[in-house]
C-alpha cells in the first residue's frame, strides 16, 4: 500500500497546481515548519485557530516582526488549512496585529535619478531604466520575456505582476536601441545554448506540457538572462534562469552611494520617483494608478503626498507674501 505524501509535500504540490511562484512556495513551506515546531512538533490537523492565534501573536509580541512578516506567515498557514487540510478556520479576531508603519516612499528628484543612472552600465542599467521609465518592479522587470516588448508600439505588457495581474505600461523611446541591442546579444547566447543542447526557458502554469518545444522558442526567453546555466530546482532540467535581482540591488545601492546621495534609495525607489514625477508632470491619477498596476487609487494616492509643493501638495502662506 502507497503510503500518503508527508504534509510538506502535500503543501508544495498544492501550491504548485495553484501555480504559486516557487519563492512563495519556500516561504510558504518554511513558515509552516515554524508552526509546527513553535507547537513541540504536532501535526497541524491536530491544531486549530487558537494556536494559530498564538503562534502568530508570539511573532508580533516576543519577535517584533514587521506587520508584512506576520501577514505572510498568516497568509502561509491559511493556505495550509484551507487548500491543504481542508479546514475552514473562523476569523483570527484574536491575533495581535503587528503594527506597519505609515511611512511616506521615498522619492528622488530629476536630478538624483540622472545621477544614479549615470553610474550604472550594461543590464542593470536597462532594468534602472525600465523602473524609473515605466514603474516597473524589480522582479517584474528581471523576469520580462521577449515576447512580452512591442517596439511599434512602444508598449510592455507587464505578466503576472503583483496579484497574478497583467497590465501595459510604456517603453520609454530613450532605450530603444539599447534595450535592441541587448537583445541581439541574448539571441546570439540563446543560439549558443540550443546549440550545446539546452535553450529551454521555464514556462509558467505548465504550459511546457501543452507546447513542448515553446521553452526553446526565442520569444520565451528571458531579456535579461543569467550569465549561467543552472538546475530548476522544480524540474531539475538544466536552463538559464533570469538574472538575480540581488546583482541589481547591489548596483542600485553602490550607484547610490557614488552619486553621494543620502536618501536611503532602492531599486523600487525608481517605481516611486516614475509615479510622483508623472503627477508632477500634471497626468492624471487614474493614469498612473493603471501603470502602476494598483486596484485601488487610494494606494496611488500616497504619491500626492510626496509631490514638491511640501505637505499635502500645498503652498506655503509663507510664499504669498
Amino acid at each position: 500500500m502507497a503510503q500518503s505524501p508527508k504534509l510538506l509535500d502535500q503543501v508544495r504540490d498544492k501550491l504548485r497546481v495553484k501555480h504559486y511562484a516557487i519563492r512563495t512556495e519556500q516561504s510558504y513551506v518554511d513558515w509552516i515548519k515554524r508552526y509546527i515546531y513553535f507547537h513541540d512538533k504536532t501535526h497541524p490537523k491536530d491544531l486549530g485557530a487558537q494556536d494559530i492565534e498564538a503562534f502568530l501573536t508570539h511573532l508580533a509580541v516576543a519577535g517584533k516582526v514587521a506587520a508584512s512578516t506576520q501577514n505572510q506567515a498568516k497568509s502561509a498557514l491559511l493556505f495550509l488549512y484551507r487548500e491543504v487540510l481542508e479546514v475552514q478556520l473562523p476569523w483570527l479576531d484574536n491575533v495581535t496585529q503587528a503594527k506597519a508603519p505609515k511611512k511616506l516612499p521615498v522619492v528622488l528628484t530629476v536630478s538624483e535619478v540622472q545621477a544614479v543612472l549615470s553610474r550604472l552600465t550594461g543590464s542593470h542599467l536597462l532594468i534602472a531604466s525600465l523602473l524609473y521609465g515605466g514603474g516597473m518592479r524589480l522582479m517584474e522587470a528581471v523576469r520580462l520575456r521577449v515576447k512580452d516588448v512591442e517596439f511599434a508600439r512602444h508598449e510592455i505588457v507587464v505578466r503576472e505582476g503583483k496579484g497574478f495581474k497583467d497590465r501595459v505600461t510604456m517603453l520609454p523611446e530613450a532605450i530603444v536601441v539599447r534595450l535592441q541591442a541587448h537583445l541581439a546579444k541574448v539571441k546570439t547566447l540563446h543560439e549558443e545554448d540550443l546549440a550545446a543542447g539546452f535553450g529551454e526557458v521555464y514556462l509558467p502554469f505548465a504550459l511546457d506540457k501543452k507546447y513542448p518545444n515553446a521553452g526553446r522558442e526565442w520569444g520565451w526567453q528571458y531579456i535579461f538572462p543569467s550569465k549561467n546555466l543552472s538546475v530548476d530546482p522544480r524540474s531539475g532540467k538544466m536552463r538559464r534562469h533570469h538574472l538575480d535581482e540581488k546583482g541589481v540591488q547591489r548596483a542600485m545601492k553602490q550607484a547610490v552611494r557614488d552619486a553621494q546621495l543620502t536618501k536611503p534609495a532602492t531599486p523600487h525607489t525608481l517605481r516611486h520617483s516614475f509615479a510622483t514625477h508623472l503627477l508632477q508632470a500634471g497626468y492624471d491619477i487614474r493614469t498612473v494608478q493603471e501603470l502602476l498596476g494598483h486596484s485601488d487609487v487610494s494606494t496611488t494616492m500616497i504619491y500626492t503626498h510626496v509631490l514638491n509643493k511640501g505637505g499635502k501638495g500645498v503652498t506655503s502662506p509663507l510664499d504669498h507674501l
